[in-house]
């Protein structure tokens, strides 16, 4: 037998006298348990240690405990003297459902090498003690059964405010978030109807022995911050995860979750955006990830505070066919958007949700507002702003409010464009007519009137023309440029619309007679 393997099997015999080859897959070897611990770990996914089991009857089982994502459960393993191999379940990368690892003996350190999603793993480890062992034990937690929620009387039109993660991701901190507060109140923007500041990713500290999440040192005290927020007539958001740890590799709600809303509540916070991240692993089908919500949603709801909820699954499982049902009054229809016009407009021409989910108490969410971060035209921001108005999606901005520009502040603070969004109707606007890169898109409004988009996808300026029989109309009665606030004649019928840019109308008019049967 070569160095290696009697250097292996003298490690996994330390504490198991009656085991002759305790990696063989004879039944005749007898049963085993054992782990090893990776000491240094890189945060993520945060591989922390191995457990490697051999029953009487000669089955072996495996897992993998990280940080992120639990007790992983080992597949197809095959033990030799020297080598453990085996299978792991992969996330997010397509056409490769599974990782392969291995596990081999060099001297008295054991090697484990393989991936999972973007991370890839190599790391030294030893024989774990019981004190290790007990220590790094992942504690899993069971979800409730499903039930459906009443609606609350919450975000009877789509919540406006703030959120850090565009701008800041987890770079964010107490001084920022007030002097954010302070500029939506100053630019107007706070009496334009954005009300909520989000705190996203980045705020969580660590756990107290009693279990209660803690800020992290950036954000001292949760509460005054809540207080200082309110003060100025806004609300405050927070952000969690249902997995161990959030996007960003912050302490998530993962068996703490009634605890984390009651102390949610506690601190006075309005609004929580609820990031499937780690939880991904754990909740990997329709059932599990429904349940994940409701539990957060039930949680939520004893609070007795009142706390709009936003679900963040990334679209998934049609999620705007029981959003509400869970608790939520919106629901991520898509992955992040980013700053430049291709991502926004994919997602915000076909990633914005089935209108037929949306309406008073319940909205698409198709991510924040990139305007005023400066990676797209003037035009193509104005795009974004009218596709989200005309989509009735929550309105989020995410730049720096402290240097908000004139230009930007034109498009986010236009209380015509504002109006569509906010239509008490709760219509979600759709295309009604496509041509090419051309869209005309329709969203009726109370009272009778009609909101009416005419896009411009392509890169050269194309000449529409607005028939009223687009939508269902004998003819238009009024007519107005939503953009400039100026009344046209409704008998105009074309229009110039520049490259990647819009021209908003809001519309009166007359119904189609009755045809005789």
């Amino acid at each position: 037998m070569v160095a290696g393997a009697v250097a292996w099997l003298g490690m996994l015999l330390a504490g198991s006298p009656a085991v002759a080859h305790p990696l063989s897959c004879t039944p005749a070897q007898g049963a085993y348990d054992i782990a090893f611990v990776f000491p240094g770990a890189p945060a993520n996914p945060g591989i922390r240690m191995l457990e490697l089991h051999r029953a009487a009857d000669g089955s072996v089982s495996g897992w993998v405990t990280s940080d992120w994502y639990g007790r992983m459960t080992m597949q197809q393993i095959v033990v030799t003297p020297t080598l453990l191999s085996f299978d792991m379940r992969n996330l997010n990368t397509p056409g490769v459902p599974i990782r392969h690892w291995r596990a081999r003996v060099r001297g008295q350190s054991v090697l484990l090498d393989g991936g999972i999603w973007e991370s890839t793993v190599a790391l030294t480890g030893h024989r774990a003690t019981a004190a290790e062992r007990t220590a790094l034990t992942f504690h899993e937690t069971t979800l409730p059964a499903l039930g459906t929620l009443a609606p609350d009387g919450l975000a009877l039109t789509p919540p406006m405010g703030w959120s850090s993660w565009n701008k800041f991701a987890d770079k964010i901190d107490d001084t920022t978030i007030r002097a954010i507060a302070d500029a939506m109140v100053s630019t107007g923007l706070r009496d334009a109807g954005y009300t909520y500041v989000n705190i996203d990713d980045g705020w969580q500290g660590g756990r107290g022995p009693d279990g209660q999440i803690r800020p992290n040192a950036k954000f001292p005290d949760m509460k005054a911050l809540a207080d200082y927020v309110h003060a100025r007539g806004l609300k405050l958001g927070l952000y969690s995860s249902p997995g161990p740890r959030t996007c960003a590799g912050y302490e998530g709600s993962y068996g703490h979750v009634q605890q984390d809303a009651n102390t949610f509540a506690g601190w006075g916070v309005d609004y929580l955006k609820y990031d499937l991240c780690s939880g991904e692993y754990f909740y990997a089908d329709a059932d599990t990830v429904q349940r994940s919500y409701y539990e957060m949603g039930v949680a939520l709801r004893a609070t007795g505070r009142p706390i709009v909820y936003s679900l963040c699954e990334y679209g998934r499982f049609h999620v705007g066919s029981w959003g509400r049902a869970v608790g939520g009054h919106l629901w991520r229809t898509t992955g992040d958007i980013t700053d430049d016009y291709a991502t926004m407009a994919r997602i915000g021409f076909e990633k914005n949700g089935d209108p037929g989910d949306a309406g008073p108490g319940g909205w698409n969410d198709p991510d924040m507002l990139e305007i005023g971060n400066g990676g797209m035209s003037e035009s193509a921001y104005r795009t974004h702003m009218t596709l989200w108005a005309m989509s009735a999606a929550p309105l989020m901005m995410g730049h720096d409010v402290r240097t908000t520009s004139e230009a930007a502040k034109r498009l986010l603070e236009n209380r015509g464009v504002i109006a569509i969004d906010q239509d008490v109707r709760g219509v979600q606007g759709k295309a009604v007519r496509k041509d090419g890169g051309s869209e005309i898109w329709l969203k009726p409004l109370a009272g009778g009137a009609y909101a009416i988009a005419l896009f411009n996808r392509a890169d050269a300026p194309v000449t529409l023309t607005l028939r009223p029989a687009d939508i269902g109309l004998e003819s238009f009665t009024a007519m107005r440029d939503v953009w400039t606030g100026v009344a046209l004649d409704p008998q105009v019928s074309t229009f110039t619309v520049p490259a990647n840019d819009v021209v908003l109308l809001q519309v009166r008019g007359d119904a189609m007679a009755r045809r005789p049967v």
